[in-house]
């Protein structure tokens, strides 16, 4: 019997400047001894130019796999509209799972939140038919298991991708992470003349605390 699995990771969920990516991939049990042999590991533990080599490896060895970017604007509506970011992202992965999910797939995903428990319930409410699968919320899951490390990689170059081309557009913002000094200077210069182009989370409290509106002008 082939046993799928499917592996669900994320890329950018704290950074300022640009899209929260998340991703899937089903792979087979010998596809997962063939990535692993092939170095594929957590996307962090990985240089930028191996994460490359190897997820062009994991498209052309898995059985399925589905990026889906969160723009800041959809994370900032999201946020503002009251739904945080841990139902957000359950939102999208459950989307994953629903696109490339087949019955009696084992599902194993990094969890996001504190409470495994509880985001689980989250995660399959939004699912179509969550009896369909052996679904398992896991921390540390992107070192854990290859599947879900191909995912983190998967994640990890779509989010590098769309900030390369970010920055051949607007300039050099370093991570685009808060504490990130290039990404402080950036904001500084470049913040509100940018303000409207939709490269910015301004719900975090970083862009807040530069650029507070009205009603936190009359606090202060």
């Amino acid at each position: 019997m082939n046993v799928l699995t499917l592996g669900i990771d994320d890329a950018g969920r704290g950074p300022l400047i640009g899209p929260m990516m998340l991703a899937g991939c089903v792979l087979t049990k010998a596809q997962e001894a063939l990535l692993k042999e092939e170095g594929v590991a957590d996307s962090k533990l990985l240089s930028h130019t191996k994460r490359v080599q190897l997820a062009k490896m994991i498209e052309t060895h898995s059985e399925a796999h589905f990026v889906v970017p969160l723009t800041p604007e959809e994370i900032d509506n999201s946020l503002n509209s009251g739904t945080n970011l841990n139902t957000l992202e359950a939102k999208a992965m459950a989307s994953i799972i629903n696109k490339i999910g087949k019955k009696g797939m084992k599902v194993v995903v990094d969890c996001p939140s504190v409470n495994i428990e509880a985001w689980q319930k989250k995660l399959e409410f939004f699912l179509d038919e969550p009896t369909n699968f052996e679904i398992s919320c896991e921390h540390k899951a992107d070192a854990n298991h290859v599947s879900v490390s191909a995912a983190s990689i998967l994640a990890k170059v779509a989010r590098e991708n769309a900030i390369d081309k970010l920055k051949k557009e607007y300039g050099n913002f370093g991570s685009g992470y808060p504490s990130d000094p290039i990404m402080k200077d950036f904001l500084k210069i470049k913040g509100k003349e940018l303000e409207n182009s939709g490269i910015f989370r301004k719900t975090w409290a970083t862009w807040k605390t530069m650029f507070p509106d009205k009603e936190q002008e009359k606090l202060f």
